[in-house]
């Protein structure tokens, strides 16, 4: 299916479950997260052989702080041990780094790598993989107000074009495709504004099963729909 037009140009994935495939095999939570870090490099390498452009992964919301600090501390030691060797990955492949989120509540070498990753990468045309890591939508668009109003954007100045230039996906088409695993049926705060005339993809599998065969069951059922934005 690699170059067909009627796949999505723009994949958002909520990435859910891995602290259930953990349970089911008696493991840690911290084992779940890792599994499913591993499935990352699959999932991305996937859709770039498939053609998409762009590819969003939701890894870490603004309400995620609020787990228990021994399981935030392993999410956050799992980006860290990754971040250099993956970036390496990615750019030898020709796919961009981009981070959509904040960065601030990083350690400061944490957000220095993090930064180079996406330096590294930021010529790479392959794909574009956005990782939102402490992202929130509704927060997104408060800070993209803030920053309109601050920027004396007159009221007569503002349409959705201008709106969405302020958002952390500036520049980036808004995602055709928005999947999330592991069988909850709800966006939770994930790209709300860009979502509107994405078409939803819910499946049962966990994040780290979401493999090849997942992926094509996905990109057939989209190729199935019928996508209007509001016409006849």
């Amino acid at each position: 299916m690699s170059g067909d037009s009627s796949l999505p140009c723009h994949v958002a994935i909520i990435m859910d479950g891995n602290g259930r495939w953990a349970r089911q095999r008696r493991l840690p939570r911290i084992a779940g997260h890792r599994a499913g870090a591993k499935n990352i490099r699959r999932v991305v390498k996937a859709f770039a052989n498939y053609g998409v452009k762009y590819l969003t992964l939701f890894a870490f919301s603004t309400e995620n702080w609020s787990r228990p600090q021994k399981e935030i501390h392993g999410l956050v030691r799992l980006l860290s041990n990754s971040i250099d060797e993956e970036a390496k990955a990615l750019h030898k492949a020709n796919i961009k780094l981009r981070h959509i989120g904040k960065l601030d509540r990083l350690s400061v070498e944490l957000r220095r790598r993090v930064k180079s990753a996406t330096e590294l990468t930021k010529d790479n045309t392959r794909m574009t993989l956005c990782l939102a890591f402490d992202y929130g939508s509704r927060s997104e668009i408060v800070d993209a107000v803030r920053c309109i109003k601050e920027g004396n954007v007159s009221p007569e100045g503002i349409n959705e074009t201008i709106f969405s230039s302020y958002l952390g996906t500036a520049d980036i088409p808004d995602p055709d495709l928005i999947i999330r695993t592991g069988g909850e049926i709800r966006l939770s705060n994930f790209l709300l504004w860009q979502a509107a005339y994405s078409e939803l993809y819910f499946t049962p599998v966990l994040w780290p099963d979401f493999n090849k065969k997942e992926i094509e069951k996905a990109l057939l059922d989209y190729r199935q729909r019928q996508r209007r934005f509001g016409n006849l």
